[in-house]
């Protein structure tokens, strides 16, 4: 809220310096920024009474976005990238999709690992539950098992995340 926005009758009034001036009506302290030929901006709403400071709000607005921005730039998101294996998998090419996993999670990602079963591959679901053991195993050093193994569809779907 800035200047006649402000309807409380006591206002804690901090001036363009700093300093604080006191308590005073919201009126006086409206007067005292016009004179100044600045604005009154609330700060502290929830305060008792609320904290109002005179500043330029174009300014204030100004610096509080490049703060957000600043905020935004620092924060890492994480992204979900997806390693699909099949049943009939050979070690070599087991081998590629660890590395290529092992880069994703050194980059901060997780990492999903779908193994798709196709036509008469679903018969012979147990026997390949060993490819996803022997690939968190590869990876052991690095990742921990965020959601274990599941069944989804034709699929079978597993999270790994980077060890903290």
């Amino acid at each position: 809220m800035i200047n006649e926005q402000i309807r409380d009758k006591e206002v804690r009034l901090i001036g363009e310096d700093g300093q604080v001036i006191g308590v005073m009506s919201s009126k006086e302290a409206l007067k005292l920024a016009k004179e100044a030929e600045l604005d009154l901006v609330k700060i502290a709403p929830q305060a008792k009474p609320p904290v109002c400071k005179i500043i330029d709000y174009g300014k204030y607005r100004y610096e509080m976005a490049r703060k957000e921005k600043e905020a935004k730039k620092k924060q890492k998101t994480m992204e979900i990238k997806e390693v699909r294996l099949s049943p009939n998998i050979d070690t070599n090419d087991l081998n590629t999709k660890v590395n290529q996993a092992r880069k994703f999670l050194s980059h901060g990602d997780k990492v999903k690992v779908t193994l798709r079963f196709r036509g008469r591959e679903l018969a012979h679901v147990e026997q390949t539950k060993g490819i996803l053991d022997e690939f968190t195993e590869k990876l052991s050093d690095i990742a921990v098992v965020d959601k274990p193994a599941k069944f989804e569809g034709r699929s079978m779907i597993m999270f790994l995340t980077q060890k903290r």
